[in-house]
């Protein structure tokens, strides 16, 4: 086998291994939900919040944060208060809220800067 030809079969080797990684980062990170919008329902029974018409569960491993990231109890949610959700998706298509940060209000491009859990 010829140099040129060993070196163009490490490059084309290279090139599928880096895309078939990268696919599989990617696929990851669908699974993974982020926005920000206004608590319009909380259930405490059904462990539910509803944000922007969209419905997540939460449960004891939920982190609920204040705007300065700091760890907060649970307890602090409260409806018409502007919340940044991280959560998950499972197979189900169910949503579970894995992070909640509680917000003064809403947060434009110019200012997510300043909050660097928004990404």
């Amino acid at each position: 086998m010829s140099r040129k030809k060993s070196y163009s079969l490490g490059v084309l080797f290279t090139i599928f291994f880096s895309l078939f990684i990268s696919s599989l980062t990617f696929a990851a990170d669908k699974d993974i939900v982020t926005f920000q919008g206004v608590v319009t329902e909380l259930d405490w029974k059904k462990k539910m919040i509803i944000v922007n018409e969209r419905s997540f569960s939460f449960n004891q491993n939920t982190i609920v944060h204040n705007e300065k990231g700091s760890p907060v109890p649970q307890e602090n949610l409260k409806t018409k208060t502007w919340v940044f959700i991280e959560g998950t998706k499972d197979k189900s298509q169910k949503k579970l809220a894995r992070k909640i940060y509680i917000l003064p209000k809403y947060i434009d491009e110019k200012e997510k800067r300043l909050y660097p859990f928004i990404k």
